[in-house]
């Protein structure tokens, strides 16, 4: 993964849900075009940040259960935005796995700021086998750093 767009995740539930936080700062690359007087996050940027919310929770679900876990890839999303994103945000987000099968997840993801709702999402994972040991240690790596001071339900 190129760019990182949570933050951290502050509770898990494997198999249920994640909890998961991203600030919005001036200084991040997108509001230099989008827009210089007025800057709003870009949608396609909170819908990455949920999708990458939704992948970990299904590969940190995963990996307890399987032999070998998988990567989770974005199929398809059908989302609604009710508000815009702005600099010094905090958005806070909430993704439940709906439905797991062997093949493929629907997760949907909820986005709120300052109990203000945001963005709702349902988002469709599609399972692929990646035999690569770099990429895994790299995604070991990115869950560690989002997990290390989650709060884990049982």
């Amino acid at each position: 993964m190129r760019y990182f767009f949570v933050d951290r995740i502050e509770e898990l539930r494997k198999g249920g849900y994640a909890i998961g936080t991203k600030c919005v700062s001036l200084s991040d690359d997108c509001f230099e075009h989008h827009y210089p007087t007025q800057p709003v996050y870009p949608g396609s940027m909170i819908i990455e940040s949920m999708a990458q919310l939704g992948g970990a929770l299904l590969e940190l679900t995963l990996r307890d259960t399987l032999d070998r876990c998988p990567r989770c890839v974005m199929s398809s999303v059908k989302a609604k935005f009710r508000r815009f994103a702005r600099p010094g945000d905090r958005l806070s987000m909430r993704a439940e796995i709906r439905s797991l099968h062997e093949d493929s997840a629907l997760v949907s993801v909820a986005v709120t700021s300052d109990d203000n709702r945001m963005c709702d999402a349902e988002i469709i994972y599609v399972m692929v086998e990646v035999d690569d040991p770099v990429l895994e240690k790299s995604i070991e790596q990115y869950l560690a750093v989002l997990t290390r001071d989650t709060r884990i339900v049982e």
